[in-house]
């Protein structure tokens, strides 16, 4: 077995050409639970102009269409893979490059909306002791 064939993605036994060509009732029927059941119910209509933004760009090319969204709840489907998306955290938006593994995930999982708690220090040159000096 050559090495590129062991590297090869594939996405429960089917490579990414073979997901690109598939129809959608055929994709639905291998995705995991919850995105097979937000996809049986129908795209949302907040969804529907991503999704007809995703498909220009695809036609465009990668870096001509820069897509920005709030859709934080669309399942990344196998014809987004390739490009980069720009997704809202509730602050600022965060480009997410779309990969073969995402699919099956919500847009949302990759652009974080918390960040780290870093806490302040008490100051230059402070003693642990002068960390907890009472109000007088």
């Amino acid at each position: 077995m050559a090495e590129s064939e062991a590297l090869r993605f594939a996405y429960k036994g089917y490579t990414l050409e073979q997901l690109l060509s598939m129809s959608m009732e055929d994709l639905i029927a291998i995705l995991p639970a919850r995105a097979r059941r937000t996809l049986k119910r129908g795209i949302k209509p907040d969804q529907a102009p991503l999704l007809e933004k995703i498909r220009k760009a695809k036609k465009a090319g990668r870096d001509s269409v820069k897509l920005r969204t709030h859709c934080r709840d669309m399942i990344i489907l196998p014809e987004m893979v390739g490009l980069t998306i720009h997704v809202h955290n509730g602050k600022e938006f965060v480009p997410v490059e779309i990969k073969p593994e995402m699919i099956g995930h919500y847009l949302g999982e990759f652009a974080i909306t918390t960040k780290k708690v870093v806490h302040g220090e008490p100051g230059l040159r402070a003693t642990r002791s002068s960390m907890y000096v009472p109000l007088k």
